[in-house]
């Protein structure tokens, strides 16, 4: 990811966001985010056949989006979702409002 997160960056693009969807396991940044990142979603796997989203690699990320002083938003759970070592099946007409209710989407400061 290293290497395409840097050649993204460079890219002549006018609006730059990453979109973490599905998001199948723990990211780590490396220092990579900053300014030219206009936001960081990420959401779980939707669908019957959907892997497992953890919290944890969920606060992960936001936690890197706030060092770094980049919007981050919670899409959706996902529909199995982990969270204290507890596994939750979401319904698909609740994964949004879950993760919405969960508070965590972080704006600029």
């Amino acid at each position: 990811m290293d290497e395409r997160l840097s050649l993204y960056r460079e890219l002549p693009i006018r609006h730059k966001s990453i979109i973490c969807e599905p998001l199948l396991e723990s990211i780590v940044f490396h220092d990579d985010l900053g300014s030219w990142c206009e936001q960081v979603t990420v959401g779980g796997e939707s669908g019957s056949e959907a892997r497992v989203c953890d919290y944890a690699w969920v606060l992960g990320i936001r936690e890197q989006c706030i060092a770094a002083n980049v919007p981050f938003h919670f899409k959706q759970t996902g529909a199995h979702f982990r969270k204290d070592g507890r596994l939750y099946n979401i319904p698909r007409n609740q994964q949004m409002k879950q993760a919405h209710k969960a508070g965590i989407d972080y704006a600029y400061k």
